[in-house]
């Protein structure tokens, strides 16, 4: 007997139907609690119940669930749930697939090396950086954004130079999906304010975050392009203010941009 090979493909026939019945509730709701678990880096039943708005039972049910899988870890002394190893190695599937972070590592290398400060790359998300990589600097004192940190854009490095290459109507769009929540003194909050900086920021070839995120830390950021000229990725460097002073500005956005331009050319993209 033949079979049709047509159902082996992977996808029913209503692949691009978003509609409530092609959705699994009780999964959504799951994995709405393992987002939030990550986001805040580990929590109580009681705080992530809260976060969540619903019931202890509902969301200890689903974190129970989880780490039977690996996916969540329970200390209890602590009383704290926190993401499990088997998230990360789920996750770092993303990373493996793409050639850009292989691409990535040795020219994050000879940029730390260069500038003695940590160099990050990271790609829009959601309207949202995340943070595919880091080469951390051998200072002491030094930024940490480890693989799957989320930030957001308006108060990044990355952030601005991504969004900075976006053309007027998309920048809007992004920076009005959501509030641009106000970190620090420094942070840019008015909308107009920050399509400004934005300008800026495209006409020097680099973007720049002034304590915008943490007080204390600065971040010098450039994009790299993929082969239709479009911004896919950002390369930075940041590090605290003692170091980055503003006579350093320029030879470490110098770095930054000639590491762009390479992750750029070795990723078979080209600049606009």
């Amino acid at each position: 007997m033949q079979h049709d090979t047509r159902k082996t493909r992977g996808r029913p026939k209503a692949w691009d139907d978003k509609a409530a019945q092609n959705t699994v509730k009780s999964l959504d709701r799951a994995l709405e609690v393992l987002i939030a678990l990550g986001e805040m880096q580990g929590g109580t039943l009681s705080e992530i119940a809260t976060n969540l708005h619903q019931s202890p039972a509902t969301v200890y049910r689903v974190l129970t669930t989880f780490q039977g899988r690996g996916f969540v870890d329970f200390d209890r002394q602590a009383q704290v749930w926190s993401i499990g190893a088997a998230a990360f190695l789920t996750g770092s599937q993303f990373l493996r697939r793409t050639s850009l972070v292989e691409r990535a590592r040795p020219i994050m290398r000879d940029l730390m090396e260069a500038t003695g400060e940590t160099a990050n790359l990271g790609i829009e998300r959601d309207g949202k950086v995340l943070f595919l990589g880091q080469v951390e600097t051998h200072a002491t004192i030094r930024a940490f954004f480890p693989p799957g940190t989320v930030s957001a854009m308006h108060a990044s490095g990355i952030g601005k130079a991504l969004l900075a290459h976006m053309d007027d109507a998309r920048q809007r769009r992004v920076l009005a999906a959501g509030k641009l929540e106000q970190f620090t003194p420094h942070t840019l909050t008015d909308p107009e304010a920050m399509i400004a900086d934005l300008h800026a920021a495209h006409a020097r070839g680099y973007a720049f975050d002034g304590e915008e995120r943490n007080m204390g830390m600065r971040c010098i950021a450039a994009t790299v392009h993929d082969v239709s000229g479009d911004a896919v990725a950002g390369l930075s460097v940041s590090g605290p203010t003692s170091r980055i002073t503003d006579d350093k500005i320029a030879p470490l956005a110098h770095a930054v941009t000639e590491a762009a331009a390479r992750l750029t050319a070795a990723i078979g993209g080209a600049p606009r």
